[in-house]
């Protein structure tokens, strides 16, 4: 998916902002990780600034995915792998992304990272 394409570039040049862009603008997102459920687009941006405070933290990431299904005429499930190459050791894990096309533009409305 493009998204995902302008994702890692966004990510690669140190820029959350931008990498936030490919997510639903609500409140209702859901972000569920190691720690827990986050809830809200601005609670997910924060929780990744926390997390990667700057580019050395941040890496170069890459996604690799391997499914895409097609849930309802607007909505999708896609499951993949994704890497960050980092000075201070590699982070690797899996995701499950929930796309909800809204407003005539696919969105990730859950996102399931470990």
């Amino acid at each position: 998916m493009q998204t995902m394409k302008k994702q890692e570039k966004c990510w690669n040049q140190g820029d959350i902002d931008c990498f936030m862009e490919g997510y639903w603008k609500s409140e209702k997102l859901r972000f569920m990780g190691k720690k827990g459920v986050t809830y809200g687009w601005q609670n997910t941006l924060e929780r990744y600034k926390k997390s990667y405070p700057n580019q050395e933290a941040m890496g170069q990431l890459t996604f690799d995915i391997l499914s895409l299904e097609i849930l309802a005429k607007d909505k999708a499930l896609m499951v993949g792998k994704w890497h960050l190459a980092r000075k201070e050791g590699d982070l690797e894990g899996h995701f499950s992304l929930i796309w909800q096309e809204i407003q005539k533009e696919w969105v990730i409305i859950f996102d399931h990272s470990s």
